[in-house]
């Protein structure tokens, strides 16, 4: 089996800002000023987990907006729809998720099955990660979502295998966090997700397939796809945003040497012994273990 090719379409040097579906002709992911815009070329069956026009219905495009982690979250969808109108989307037919990702962390994978086109995006970081079915505190209170997926399907699937592609693509999620070793913080064990993951999975109705798709389990040629890409996309954002982390550090920590080694000199300069004891001073600010993202 061929290798999943992933990308990260907007990490490149150059200002890349558009991504052209090769699978689902005329679809079209776009990074906006604080946003990834996914555009549809025409109205999708679809279901969603959005903050903003989540649950079942018709899309035109889904929207991942970029918030940071200190944003005030006592009315989301209200944040989201003035977001919305800002900047020229019509608010029917649109689906609005958010992320404290910073975007440039998006991947995207494709497949063309022979029965179907399917493409995916996530936006992912595990600062937040969770375990379901165990113990653990719990928020009555929304946070921004940590896996976003944007997952979709140019093909013909019934209502069952909709939801059955997403059952698909969160066991997906959930085996990419163990592999990669990721834990709930509170008890140890091998996470299954965040507390705040959230998908939006549309279906193009096409029949330019000779295909009728009642199923999307794993032992379907769907459902194998819709694992592997996602499986792909949740692993590569996740390794994209660690490398960022692992920067950040190095950072830190190359700027903490130079001031200490910049310290030493003007203390000799000046006749000061080097290993006399100094006034306390503040540390410079560290990265936080989750890298300053959700």
């Amino acid at each position: 089996m061929d290798e999943i090719e992933v990308r990260l379409p907007f990490n490149l040097e150059g200002g890349v800002k558009a991504y052209q579906s090769k699978v689902w002709p005329g679809l079209a992911l776009e990074w906006r000023e604080g946003h990834l815009l996914l555009e549809f070329p025409a109205e999708a069956d679809s279901i969603s987990s959005a903050v903003y026009g989540g649950g079942a219905g018709r899309l035109k495009r889904a929207v991942n907006q970029y918030v940071s982690r200190d944003y005030e979250c006592s009315n989301p969808v209200q944040d989201l729809e003035n977001k919305l109108q800002e900047w020229g989307y019509p608010l029917e037919g649109c689906a609005g998720l958010m992320t404290a990702v910073p975007l440039e962390h998006a991947a995207v994978a494709e497949e063309d099955t022979g029965s179907a086109g399917i493409f995916c995006c996530v936006t992912a970081a595990a600062g937040n990660a969770a375990r379901a079915g165990s113990e653990r505190s719990v928020l009555a209170a929304y946070r921004p979502g940590t896996i976003n997926i944007m997952l979709g399907i140019d093909g013909w699937l019934s209502q069952s295998a909709m939801v059955n592609a997403v059952m698909t693509a969160t066991e997906a999620k959930a085996a990419a966090l163990a592999d990669l070793g990721i834990t709930d913080s509170e008890n140890g064990l091998i996470a299954t997700g965040t507390t705040t993951d959230a998908i939006v999975l549309a279906v193009s109705g096409s029949r330019r397939y000779a295909a009728e798709h009642v199923y999307a389990g794993t032992a379907t040629d769907l459902g194998g796809a819709i694992g592997r890409l996602v499986y792909a996309a949740v692993t590569e954002s996740l390794r994209s945003v660690e490398a960022a982390k692992s920067v950040s550090r190095a950072q830190v920590e190359e700027s903490e040497v130079a001031q200490g080694v910049h310290a030493e000199e003007s203390q000799a300069a000046h006749g000061v012994d080097a290993e006399a004891p100094e006034a306390p001073r503040s540390d410079l600010p560290r990265i936080s273990q989750s890298g300053g993202w959700e």
